[in-house]
């Protein structure tokens, strides 16, 4: 009987992601949505990227002035500092996707689906900084007096469709459950199962007591703990990257031809059907891209909403540097570890011990992007096996906490306060059985929240395009 539900639930997974993926729907809406704030902002993302660089990424690294300090300790502030704003986001963001999601993108698109998620990230940057400051201009506060905000405050109070919003949040509220949480669990469980015999049920149970103690101090908990989490866990994983590619690094350059060429070749796939090349691996790449972003989503306009700042223009450049963090740096550099690790060859990954990934699926060793990111790293580190683990372990939490405040407040704004606790009690539960659901179950799953989610947000930032041009006009005229 169970058998027989979830081959159900499979098929209609797959006729949704045949319609929203498969078909060239989603493809369409992310792609022009990037492009045409783009160009509308006189192709921000390039044309001032010292400046939106300098305002973010260089803020970071800043040590906290007196003020920051002051603002943090102060209990009667109505938002989180902009620093632990982004860093909820980007727990949220940099997740298990970035190993788990490029390495299986790599096998099922080829290597050419890596440029699609590049094209993916530089047009969905603008589509990410539209959101946020929409999200800035459209927040309110809650009954605790702090700032709340998410795509349904522009829906409603934006477009007055009160309908759609309540559609996006109930679609937002489901996809926490999958995207935010099965996938990142099931990549967690995967891995510690894979690195030290784990059993993926424990790593659920205890997983999902850490969580339960999180999320019982509200998003100033989640924030603080995101403020911390966020810089180790990026800094062990690329550092541990930046190793193997300095090793490899005359290998470089290959790997960046084998990605372009693949982009656009047109070959037979490995069952002899034609046209699996620049297809797929559009596809695949803005899917995966997507995945990781999250630009055009709108799910971390969440996170955004809470900051502390009057200014939209800024807290939009914020989530231009989030995309550019996630995808063009933490996805590049592991999909630069596995084609340079690997023999890369046209329509193949192959892993050092000599097993053959295609487009067809995967074989021998490689059964999960877990298994080929491993294999990959333990090539130049004896215990790269367990490097990975603890990575994924990492992201798969930070993307754990940061769903759970989105999914949170939508549950908030379909049901009131007393819809959340139960959403929590339910999002906890859910961790235990995603540690042992179906792979492929899960990330389906994942696929479909994505483009169900994309369509009511992408339609609003769209209508409410001449208010953010407007912003960005005056931010730009008064930093001259």
């Amino acid at each position: 009987m169970l058998d027989h539900l979830q081959n159900g639930f499979l098929y209609i997974l797959d006729q949704l992601n045949m319609i929203l993926w498969e078909w060239p729907c989603m493809l369409v809406c992310f792609l022009a949505a990037g492009l045409y704030f783009s160009v509308r902002t006189g192709w921000f993302q390039f044309r001032r990227m010292r400046m939106w660089l300098r305002k973010t990424g260089g803020e970071l690294i800043q040590p906290e002035t007196e003020d920051e300090q002051a603002l943090r300790s102060d209990s009667k502030r109505v938002g989180i500092s902009q620093r632990q704003s982004i860093c909820t986001a980007l727990a949220a963001t940099v997740g298990t996707g970035n190993i788990v999601g490029v390495a299986t993108a790599i096998v099922a698109g080829g290597p050419g689906a890596v440029f699609w998620m590049w094209i993916s990230a530089f047009l969905g940057m603008m589509t990410g900084f539209t959101e946020k400051v929409l999200g800035i201009l459209y927040r309110k506060k809650g009954e605790d007096g702090q700032y709340q905000g998410g795509p349904m405050t522009y829906m409603e109070d934006g477009l007055q469709a009160k309908w759609l919003a309540v559609c996006y949040a109930f679609l937002c509220m489901v996809a926490s459950f999958g995207v935010g949480n099965m996938t990142q669990i099931q990549a967690m469980a995967s891995g510690l199962d894979l690195a030290f015999g784990v059993p993926a049920w424990i790593t659920g149970m205890v997983t999902a007591a850490v969580l339960a103690m999180i999320l019982v101090g509200g998003i100033r908990r989640i924030s603080a703990f995101t403020e911390r989490l966020v810089p180790f866990m990026v800094a062990l994983y690329m550092g541990s990257a930046a190793t193997v590619l300095i090793s490899q690094a005359h290998q470089i350059p290959e790997a960046l031809r084998l990605i372009l060429r693949e982009a656009f070749r047109l070959r037979p796939a490995l069952s002899g059907m034609a046209g699996y090349g620049i297809a797929k691996a559009l596809r695949i790449g803005v899917a995966r891209g997507t995945f990781t972003h999250e630009a055009g989503v709108g799910s971390s306009v969440f996170a955004h909403s809470a900051a502390d700042t009057s200014e939209p223009v800024l807290q939009g450049m914020w989530g231009i540097f989030e995309v550019f963090v996630d995808t063009i740096v933490v996805c590049t550099v592991t999909a630069l570890v596995i084609l340079t690790t690997g023999l890369a060859e046209a329509g193949t990954v192959m892993t050092p011990e000599g097993m053959v990934l295609g487009g067809a699926g995967m074989n021998g060793i490689a059964s999960d992007g877990a298994t080929l990111t491993m294999v990959c790293f333990q090539r130049f580190f004896p215990w790269g096996r367990q490097l990975i683990a603890v990575c994924l372990t990492l992201f798969g939490l930070g993307s754990l906490i940061g769903w759970s405040y989105y999914g949170e407040r939508s549950a908030d704004y379909l049901f009131g306060s007393g819809g959340v606790l139960i959403y929590k009690l339910i999002y906890v539960l859910m961790v235990t059985v995603g540690s042992v659901a179906s792979l492929q179950m899960v990330w389906k799953l994942a696929d479909v929240c994505n483009g169900l989610m994309a369509l009511p947000n992408l339609a609003a930032v769209f209508l409410l395009r001449g208010q953010v041009i407007e912003e960005l006009k005056r931010y730009e005229k008064k930093h001259r």
